[in-house]
């Protein structure tokens, strides 16, 4: 007798069906695929690894045997061959009467992208800002639902909510306050690159959000690399609450120091504060990678 062992997370190869943009700084990209079939997530925050080709590829390349030995086959291959990997979080996803997922949507955000930019677009930005239906992409995502790459997870109990996300976490936190239940009170700060990034967000809490915008008086305090979104958070009057819980994601400094101010200077048990550096400042994907190797 033999007992069937599920994986929790696989590759997929899918492709582009549609794109649209955002605002000036963001673009979504719908993907389907025949692999899609297995993908499943409750969502949230669910952390996914995408695999992009280079300009000039049809498809990402990879080794041929995506088996437990991948990752080392894939940083053997030669910088300028090797797929792309960049890690995001799903924004949401489409299933059909099977409950079998047939479409997911991925929010990028662009840098460098703009005429004149100062800075050069990273591969990715360069890749969703061109991107077409039918180019071609691997990734790495969960095959199980309920799986360790969500991380937004309240106690239960939890009578407050508290969120701040910059632009590469807004994404995630939109899914979120979509899937919080209609008598959960929610204080949220979301960061914007411009004005016109600001999104309708979509929930059925009683939720306070507040964007900040930078350059609007909001944002990188100059000099300083900590977000003024740490003297909004600090200047805020929060609700009373006996539980509250804070899910706190994007520049890794930025996340560090509100963690702190929550701890410290709210009280709230630093068992209730997820955070999540999704990047860190002056440091590409690549390197991040390698100090942590």
């Amino acid at each position: 007798m033999t007992t069937a062992v599920a994986v929790p997370f696989r590759f997929f190869a899918l492709h582009v069906v549609r794109t649209a943009r955002l605002g000036p700084s963001l673009v979504r990209v719908t993907f389907a695929g025949d692999d899609l079939s297995a993908f499943f997530s409750d969502g949230l925050d669910q952390s996914l690894s995408l695999f992009l080709p280079h300009p000039g590829q049809s498809a990402p390349a990879v080794p041929v045997e995506l088996g437990d030995g991948w990752w080392q086959g894939w940083r053997e291959l030669p910088d300028d061959v090797r797929a792309v990997m960049r890690s995001y979080t799903l924004r949401a996803l489409r299933a059909n009467t099977h409950g079998r997922t047939t479409e997911i949507d991925i929010d990028f955000v662009l840098h460098g992208v703009e005429p004149g930019a100062l800075t050069p677009a990273g591969p990715a930005s360069l890749w969703a800002s061109r991107a077409d239906a039918g180019d071609r992409v691997l990734l790495l995502g969960p095959a199980i639902a309920d799986n360790r790459a969500i991380r937004f997870r309240p106690p239960t109990g939890t009578d407050l909510v508290i969120i701040w996300a910059d632009e590469t976490a807004v994404p995630a936190a939109s899914a979120i306050l979509e899937q919080l239940p209609a008598d959960t009170r929610a204080q949220v700060w979301l960061e914007a690159g411009h004005a016109g990034d600001i999104q309708d967000l979509a929930t059925g809490a009683d939720a306070e959000i507040t964007w900040l915008v930078r350059g609007a008086g909001t944002g990188t305090r100059a000099g300083t690399g900590v977000p003024t979104a740490l003297d909004a958070i600090r200047d805020a009057q929060l609700p009373s609450a006996e539980r509250p819980y804070a899910w706190i994601a994007g520049e890794s400094s930025a996340v560090k120091e509100l963690r702190r101010h929550l701890v410290r200077e709210r009280g709230i048990d630093r068992r209730a504060v997820t955070f999540v550096g999704y990047w860190r400042r002056g440091l590409s994907e690549e390197q991040l990678r390698e100090q942590s190797e």
